[in-house]
Parts: structure tokens; C-alpha cells; sequence
């Protein structure tokens, strides 16, 4: 977002160097876009697009040059500052104009030169239906648009898919999850939570876009002056640089930006809100999957992004809703092996390394597929984008390959269990635990740690992203987390051949605690033959929510009770010689919150105290993963 590699989230027409027209335009210098931009396109600076309430939006157009009769449109909604005269918005206008596209740009309202408050996902409800229709009315629009935008410009995309605006022709929503409120299974409400448990990556992404006391222009001001002004002026503000692995330890919670002197705004709202089933997340624009779906969608996410989870449920949602047949049966979804919004060719064609894992040569020009999907939907070529195009393609990592399926997970994915077994000293890499596919007998010992919010396990790698520097995503080794005595770690044998595990991990733990509350988190583990602990992903649940959102229920000491984790989402082909391991332990951090074990109001507490935890194994307490095995 804002942060480190954030930048990209609305931006991906930009970065996605275009290999089908003769110019790459990644690789020209400002003034030369400059020159290229006035000799190839019409363009119209700060057009300020009327709302219904009134509100006037900040919108740029970029149309061919000299271009006659109607034209297919791309719209990029992002609440970025991107349409004061930047080079990033001119290559993205480029590439939209050699593909025969006029590109829309528009911020959000509230931000930037756009008019109105600010409200994150940008009203998707009314702002981007009424968007369409102004486009639709333009002369030069052939009344037919396709949505594109990675992260923030792809979340607003979701609510509005719902709407089925007769313009709205297709979509094309890169790693969207902070757009999802709850669908199926997952309810992390526009990825605020995991497991009830909150994220940290909003808290940081907050405090570089929300500004409450963000000056505005005058009302009605011309488009012509406000161009103008934008010149000198783009009203985007310069934060003091924060120390986050610092400030992120500091309680409590929910005072977090008002101790760096920011006044009251978004995070401070939400924060509040009484975890993931408060009906205050029913709403903002979040897509919740009581909702219709009305567009023909390409869907891209990759395996090490923030709710690859989420996404690919939605995708399910999409392609089985039938609130419009056609729509859902036009949704295709693309998983490659990267992190948030590395979708561009350069970083997908050459031999790409996540976190410590080489991942092959992934080979896959994303350019190509946005403008083939389009060029079918909103230029009405049915040629561009064959009806026979498999509905899913995702990376396997481990092998390094791509794969095609007809559906999520893929066909043939049936459930192999291993059991969690020890004979009570699973603790660490260098303890018993074992992940075996007989079931335990009766009698086996559980395995106890002491978690304490104090020293809490460090996050490192796995899905996440735009945290300010918190956690760097990808497949990074696990083993310095697997020395620690407060981490359960269960392995298998060396396989013998090769295992696909492909679709949605689950886990189911039995539990107990001297605590009221505290966490269980859990991780799955790629184990090479040298002893290197590849992760694959990670999922966690705060224990009060065992029983649903809506039902809270404390701990009770010394009771088992049983946890039923948000499953891990993954696609990873186990080699030979290589062993698949869970980790499990009471805390992931920074990426999640600290629990502090006192059963009350964690966001607001400052006291905490040290949990004995336990997981359990036992016949009739059984603890264990299911992976979903792709049959050879």
C-alpha cells in the first residue's frame, strides 16, 4: 500500500511490461512518456465526475489519439495518488491505448483532489455504479467497461459486481482480499481478522492513507483549474517515518496511532468493533456472500499473498451463485507462486525465488491474459479469450509446474489425515512429534508450552504484505522458530514418492489451557532432505471463538476443547526424500495481535499473563491435519 512494495496494489497495469505491442514502456524515462503520452493519446485531466449525492470524483481520461466511433473502457479506481501528472499513469494510459482501450483513472472520494469524506473501499455501492454510468454516457464509450486494479483498486470491484451494472462488461480483480467480508468458511472481514485474531498489516497500511484532517479545494472549482493546481499541489501529505517493530509492540492495542498524535479516524473505528460478527462490518462495502454475483471475472492471487483463502472461496461463490448464469459461468482464476501484486512479466519470466525457495522459471505474461480477457468481454472478440480455457491454472510449487484443473481445489483432491502423535515432548524441531496416518492409542501424553505475550514467536514469512516493513512474505525457513521450546512440531517420515497436496488444509486440534483465552496458531512445512523448513502457509484462531463469531465462550481450565482453524490454502507437490511437518504454538507475531490470556478485552488490555497450553492426541482426543492429495 503506502509501505514498502505497496505501491504497486493499484498500479498493475504499470508494472506489467506488455509483450504484445511493440513498445515496452516500463523502460522509458519521464520525459519520454511525457512525448509519447502527447503523441498517442487525447487526454483529459481532472474531469470531475458527478455523484449522485453530488460529490464530484477526480478523474482522468486517456483516449487513443484522434480515435473515432465508440471505445471499449478500462476503469481504475485506486485511493492513491496517481492522476497528478505521474509517469506510473501515463504507461498504464500507454499500454490501455496500444491495446485500442481509453483507460479511466479516478481517486476515490476524499482523497486527494477528489471531493467528499473518505470511507475505505470507496462506497462501492453507489461511487462505482454511478461511475459506470457516467463513463457509459460519454461519447467517445462504446457503453461497455472492464474493471482492473490489484489490492485496493480491486477491492471496490467486489460490492459492485453484485450490482451487475449493465456496463459493467468483465473484471479482472488482482489479490482482493481486503474486499471480502465473509465467504464460506473464511470470515475475515476485508482481512481485519484471521480466526478472530487481528492483523497488523491494516494498522500500518491506516496510518499512511486515512487522514482525517486532510485538507480539501473549494467546492465547484473548474476541471481545467484544478488541473492546474494539481501541478503544484497534490495534496498528498508527508507522514513522520515510523519505527513499526517497535511501535507495533506497544499496548494497548487500539491506542496504537493515537500514540503517534494521529487523531481519531478509521483504525480507531474499527479496532472498537466487537470482532469478526459485529454487524457494523454488514455496513461499508465489503462482498459477503449472501450477495449476488454479475460479472464475467479473471481472478488473480498467488500463495504467498494475505487471504489466498478468501479469495478462491469467492471465486467458488462467483461460479456457483447463478444470480447470473452467465457471469458465473465466465470466472477463471490464475494462482501464481508470488507475493501481493507481483503479477508483472519481468518478475514471473525469469527465475523467480520466493522468501529462501527457488521456484523454477514460473514463465507467465499476466499482460497478455488482462488484454485477452478483455479484448473477449468488452471488445466482444470471442477469439481473444477461448471458451476452452481451463477455469483454474495454479503453480505447484516443489515441482515448480503449472496446472490446469476445472475447478477449486482441483478434481480429484480427496483428504489424507495424519495424526499429531508424541509421547509428550513435541516441543521443537529436536522433540518426538510426529505426523503419522495411524491413529493414536489411548494413554498418549499431551504436549505442553508456555506461551508467554512477552516473547512471543516471531512471524517470518508466509502470506502477507504492505505491513511496513513487519514481515517480509514468502517461503522463508522455519527452522529458527522451530528451535523454541514453545513450538510443537509434528513431521513425517521421508516420503517415498512424490504427494500433490492442492486445495484448503484443515487442521483440528484439541486443546486446553490454564488461560480463559489464548490463541493456537498453526503452520504447514515443506522439509527438504538438508533440513531447510519451507513454509507453506499458516492459519490461527483465538480460542473464545471455538464455537462461532457470534457465540465468544472462555476457556475452561483444564478442559479440552476443540479448534476447528480456518484452513491453510495451498498447492505444493511434496518430493521425494522431502517430509511434511506442522508446527503449532499460541502466537504468529507481528503479523497477528498477542493474545494476552486474560479473557478480556484484548485490543484495550495492557496487563497480560503467561498461558500453559496444551495440544491433545489421544485416542478420543484426537489432533490432526488433513491435506488435500491430488491423485497421480
Amino acid at each position: 500500500m503506502r509501505f514498502t512494495a505497496g505501491l504497486c496494489t493499484a498500479l498493475v497495469l504499470s508494472t506489467m511490461t506488455s509483450t504484445a505491442g511493440a513498445q515496452d514502456y516500463s523502460q522509458f524515462s519521464d520525459a519520454a512518456l511525457e512525448r509519447e503520452l502527447a503523441q498517442k493519446a487525447d487526454v483529459d485531466m481532472y474531469q470531475m465526475a458527478p455523484m449522485r449525492d453530488g460529490v464530484r470524483l477526480a478523474t482522468n481520461v486517456y483516449r487513443p489519439k484522434g480515435a473515432k466511433g465508440p471505445l471499449p473502457t478500462i476503469l481504475i479506481k485506486t485511493p492513491y495518488n496517481e492522476l497528478a501528472y505521474k509517469p506510473r499513469a501515463a504507461r498504464d494510459a500507454l499500454n490501455a491505448i496500444k491495446h485500442g482501450y481509453a483507460l479511466v483513472l479516478q481517486n476515490e472520494r476524499g482523497r486527494f483532489h477528489s471531493e467528499g469524506e473518505w470511507e475505505i473501499l470507496g462506497k462501492p455501492q453507489t461511487d462505482g455504479y454511478d461511475t459506470l454510468t457516467w463513463i457509459a454516457k460519454q461519447p467517445w464509450s462504446n457503453g461497455k467497461v472492464g474493471t482492473l486494479g490489484c489490492s485496493s483498486s480491486a477491492e471496490w470491484q467486489l460490492a459492485l459486481a453484485a450490482q451487475n451494472h449493465p456496463a459493467h462488461a468483465a473484471m479482472i480483480p488482482m489479490a482482493s482480499g481486503a474486499g471480502i467480508g465473509k465467504v464460506g468458511e473464511f470470515q475475515e472481514q476485508g482481512n481485519w481478522y484471521t480466526g478472530g485474531v487481528p492483523r497488523t498489516l491494516f494498522f500500518v497500511w491506516l496510518y499512511g492513507v486515512d487522514n482525517p484532517l486532510n485538507p480539501q479545494l473549494p467546492k465547484d472549482l473548474d476541471s481545467k483549474t484544478i488541473a492546474r493546481l494539481a501541478k503544484y499541489n497534490d495534496l498528498a501529505p508527508k507522514k513522520p517515518e515510523v519505527s513499526w517493530p517497535s511501535q507495533i509492540r506497544k499496548l494497548p492495542v487500539a491506542n496504537l496511532l493515537q500514540d503517534l498524535g494521529e487523531p481519531k479516524g478509521t483504525f480507531d473505528e474499527l479496532i472498537a468493533r466487537d470482532g469478526p460478527a459485529d454487524p457494523a462490518w454488514r455496513k461499508g462495502g465489503l462482498y459477503h456472500d449472501d450477495k449476488g454475483w454479475g460479472v464475467p471475472a479473471l481472478w488473480f492471487n498467488s500463495w504467498y499473498d494475505v487471504s489466498i483463502g478468501p479469495n478462491l472461496a469467492l471465486f467458488n461463490h462467483a461460479r456457483t451463485v447463478n444470480s447470473d448464469k452467465e457471469a458465473s459461468a465466465n470466472q477463471y482464476a490464475v494462482v501464481t507462486p508470488g507475493t501481493h501484486c507481483t503479477f508483472n512479466a519481468k518478475t514471473l519470466q525469469a527465475p523467480y525465488t520466493s522468501g529462501d525457495r527457488p521456484m523454477g522459471t514460473v514463465d507467465f505474461d499476466a499482460d497478455k491474459e488482462v488484454y485477452a480477457f478483455f479484448d473477449r468481454w468488452v471488445k466482444g472478440d470471442k477469439a481473444a479469450f477461448p471458451a476452452n480455457t481451463p477455469p483454474v491454472r495454479y503453480y505447484a510449487m516443489g515441482e515448480n509446474s503449472w496446472k490446469q484443473s476445472a475447478q477449486w481445489p482441483p478434481e480429484g483432491a480427496k483428504p489424507m489425515r495424519l495424526y499429531f502423535r508424541s509421547s509428550g515432548k513435541a516441543n521443537s524441531a529436536a522433540g518426538d512429534g510426529r505426523l503419522l496416518a495411524a491413529a493414536p492409542a489411548a494413554g498418549e501424553q499431551p504436549d505442553r508450552y508456555v506461551y508467554d505475550p512477552a516473547n512471543p514467536v516471531q512471524t517470518i514469512g508466509g502470506g502477507d504484505c504492505c505491513n511496513g516493513g513487519l514481515v517480509t512474505a514468502g517461503a522463508f525457513d522455519q527452522r529458527v522458530i522451530e528451535a523454541r521450546d514453545d513450538v510443537l512440531v509434528y513431521t513425517s517420515d521421508p516420503l517415498t514418492a512424490p504427494v500433490e497436496v492442492s486445495g484448503f488444509v484443515r487442521a483440528v486440534l484439541k486443546v486446553s489451557s490454564d488461560a480463559k483465552d489464548t490463541d493456537f496458531a498453526v503452520k504447514l512445512v515443506d522439509v527438504a532432505p538438508d533440513g531447510t523448513a519451507y513454509i507453506l502457509g499458516d492459519t490461527i484462531l483465538r480460542a473464545r471463538y471455538r464455537d462461532g463469531f457470534d457465540k465468544p465462550k472462555m476457556l475452561t481450565a483444564g478442559e479440552v476443547a476443540t479448534l476447528k482453524p480456518t484452513p491453510i490454502t495451498t498447492s505444493n507437490t511434496f518430493l521425494p526424500g522431502h517430509r511434511i511437518r506442522v508446527e503449532v504454538t499460541s502466537s504468529n507475531f507481528p503479523k497477528f495481535t498477542r493474545n494476552l490470556n486474560t479473557g478480556g478485552d484484548n485490543e484495550k488490555d495492557t496487563a497480560f499473563v503467561t498461558a500453559r497450553n496444551a495440544v491433545h492426541h489421544a485416542a478420543g482426543e484426537e489432533s490432526y491435519i488433513e491435506l488435500p492429495v491430488v491423485a497421480k
